[in-house]
């Protein structure tokens, strides 16, 4: 494996300089059941040392446990890196799968403050709203995001999963550097109206689930009968009963092309993504996830792939076949909302 660092590129207008791809550290404490916390904390290392520099966290991550995960790593290298945490999001305590969201300005003001104590930075490179709230003016959430700006606690703005109408009337507030929505090979619902709006204005695509959750690299097809009791992809209508068999049988295009390359499926579907900064001119900073080394490796290897255009027309009809919703309830995705 090549110890070659990737790229560097501009996150948005007035962004800060990251490495094309970033690392979403979500799974290294949360959500895909057990972790071995000694490899996770290499695997930052490894990430860096291939260049990677744009670390992404949530405070809804096992309740603040992931962004404490991170934070010796974040301070050792806290001139070397971008970290990104979120606000917005919660679970409900008494039913897991519910989710509460809030936007208002106190709340804003109040996850801040957990997030710096948590990571234990005086400043937040990336702050995102996570969610957005529906009963909340997007420029009173995004005026108080500001204000965090005016006061040092923030660097740069972001959001998560909102319409291109949402996005146009928070950039009217203040500079957005980046909007965080899935996008892979088989959610690819924001190119209508969200990814022109971000190209028109300036404001980077950083696609979270990339690799489809680890579906597209073949890790699984199941989650139901494959993947431990805590793991929440068991609760996503893409990866059980018939919907998962369906959409295993949609990658043999990736298989194929990978075969042909001498590349994994993962780094295919990857490198799919990457290139959509050139279709859509823009750029695009995926953020897959994974809490093993040899992982990172495969991931960032993938920048080094250039697909052709015979296998672009291979892959593109897969998210038009794709069985059942990246969430059972879309109603907190831009999708839900279009």
């Amino acid at each position: 494996m090549s110890d070659s660092k990737i790229t560097q590129i501009r996150l948005g207008t007035g962004g800060p300089e990251v490495g094309a791809q970033g690392l979403g550290c979500m799974g290294m404490s949360f959500a895909y059941g057990p972790t071995d916390a000694d490899e996770a904390r290499a695997t930052l290392e490894r990430a860096l040392e291939l260049g990677v520099t744009l670390y992404d966290t949530a405070d809804v991550y096992g309740n603040g446990e992931n962004e404490k995960f991170i934070s010796p790593f974040v301070r050792a290298h806290r001139d070397e890196i971008v970290v990104a945490t979120k606000f917005a999001l919660g679970i409900d305590p008494a039913e897991p799968t519910k989710r509460v969201i809030r936007n208002d300005r106190a709340y804003v003001r109040e996850c801040v403050e957990g997030s710096l104590r948590r990571l234990g930075v005086d400043e937040i490179d990336l702050y995102y709203m996570h969610r957005r709230d529906v009963n909340v003016p997007i420029e009173e959430t995004v005026g108080a995001m500001a204000e965090l700006v005016a006061e040092g606690k923030v660097k740069h703005l972001g959001l998560s999963e909102v319409t291109a109408g949402e996005l146009r009337a928070a950039q009217a507030v203040h500079p957005i550097a980046a909007l965080q929505s899935e996008w892979s090979l088989f959610s690819r619902d924001i190119e209508a109206t969200v990814v022109p709006a971000a190209a028109e204005l300036g404001v980077a695509l950083v696609p979270y689930s990339p690799l489809g959750r680890g579906f597209l690299t073949g890790a699984f097809v199941n989650a139901e009968q494959e993947l431990s009791a805590g793991d929440f992809r068991r609760q996503q209508p893409r990866f059980t009963g018939d919907n998962a068999a369906a959409n295993a049988a949609l990658l043999g295009p990736v298989r194929k092309i990978a075969e042909g390359r001498n590349a994994t499926p993962g780094q295919v579907a990857l490198a799919w993504v990457q290139q959509q900064a050139g279709v859509h001119g823009l750029a695009v900073v995926p953020i897959p996830g994974t809490r093993k080394r040899s992982r990172v490796e495969e991931n960032t290897g993938a920048t080094h792939l250039i697909l052709t255009e015979s296998e672009l027309e291979l892959l593109e009809p897969i998210a038009g076949q794709v069985a059942g919703a990246r969430y059972a309830d879309m109603t907190f995705t831009s999708a839900g909302r279009a």
